[in-house]
């Protein structure tokens, strides 16, 4: 009797260490998928890119120069059982600790992160926005120029190929990483009604200019000098001369005109350049801007103060500012002095 009941108590002690052990087979694998099999090595998120032809193992392989992961052995368990094979691209952003499951679900579903992209004001063509897009986006540059340059395509945004950078305002935007073209454009056209608020464009009204016209005068402004301060007297010397009917004649788009952005010095074979956008050719603005100006200088246009000064010339002592004129002759004797201090400094 005492051998029989000593057997018994073995007996629930075994089945009592084997539901335990059990439990804590369960309870480890519970843990693995929902709670951490993966921990930063330094406690931060970090973020990965998945590219098309990337397989499970790959981003593994990513994660692991980060991440400790605890259990290969569950992570192949989880995986198997939750079906993942492939991630779908992406850019996803994990926390400090995830679970397998977690991980898998996002990259199954497409559960992206969002990225920022930026440009500055040195984009001046569709080829370079084009270029500082892919740089950041999964698009390629070639499809990002060929839907800028296309008349039907633009025109679904009350846009044409020369004004389509009107709606690419230099910023900070989030998107996500694999947006496609459609979805890239309508995003930036919903930024670029953003930014024109009816004030904005009742000021634009008030000038007598479209929002693409202002755009292509800050363009121009902007173009002509790094001196911000500048801006309202230049955008303000342009409104006038618009206004008179006057040629624009600006260097900047001259420039622009010739496609070699390095000119120092606008000489008289730029000036005879056949373009619709040599402003001393053609009177009144170019057909649509000369690079992306900020919104700064957009509003810089817009609140242009009142003022009769004509004409400008760069000053002749080199400070990057300007000396502006009312007059032609006023204009005549600064622009001679600053010729001659071009001539002396051997500027070609």
């Amino acid at each position: 009797m005492r051998n029989r009941k000593k057997i018994i108590w073995i007996s629930v002690v075994v089945v009592l260490l084997s539901l335990l052990a059990t439990a804590g087979v369960i309870a480890e694998q519970w843990y693995r998928m929902e709670v951490c099999n993966y921990e930063s090595i330094d406690g931060e998120n970090h973020g990965y890119y998945v590219y098309p032809d990337m397989d499970a193992d790959s981003l593994l392989a990513l994660m692991q120069n980060d991440y400790h992961i605890y259990s290969l052995r569950d992570w192949r368990w989880h995986k198997k059982h939750l079906l993942y094979t492939v991630p779908k691209p992406g850019y996803y952003r994990f926390p400090a600790r995830i679970g397998d499951k977690h991980l898998i679900r996002r990259v199954q579903q497409g559960i992206e992160s969002p990225v920022r992209i930026t440009w500055t004001n040195q984009v001046r063509n569709s080829e370079q926005l084009a270029g500082k897009l892919a740089g950041q986006l999964l698009l390629d540059s070639a499809t990002i120029v060929r839907h800028l340059d296309s008349v039907a395509f633009m025109a679904k945004y009350g846009l044409n190929k020369e004004t389509a950078v009107c709606m690419f305002i230099p910023n900070t935007y989030e998107v996500y990483w694999t947006y496609d073209v459609e979805q890239l454009f309508g995003r930036m056209r919903r930024e670029y009604d953003s930014f024109w608020t009816d004030e904005r464009v009742r000021k634009a009204d008030s000038l007598g200019l479209s929002r693409e016209e202002v755009i292509t005068l800050a363009s121009i402004v902007e173009s002509e000098t790094n001196r911000k301060i500048e801006y309202p007297q230049i955008a303000a010397l342009y409104l006038n001369r618009l206004r008179k009917g006057m040629f624009l004649q600006a260097c900047p788009t001259v420039i622009f005109a010739s496609g070699n952005f390095n000119t120092r010095r606008v000489l008289n074979r730029h000036l005879a350049i056949d373009s619709p956008y040599n402003t001393y050719k053609n009177l009144g603005l170019p057909p649509g801007p000369i690079r992306c100006p900020l919104g700064s200088t957009v509003d810089a246009v817009l609140n242009a103060p009142p003022t009769r000064v004509l004409y400008m010339c760069a000053n002749p002592d080199f400070s990057g500012t300007h000396v502006f004129s009312v007059t032609f002759a006023q204009h005549a004797a600064v622009a001679r002095r600053y010729q001659a201090a071009l001539n002396e400094r051997g500027i070609k």
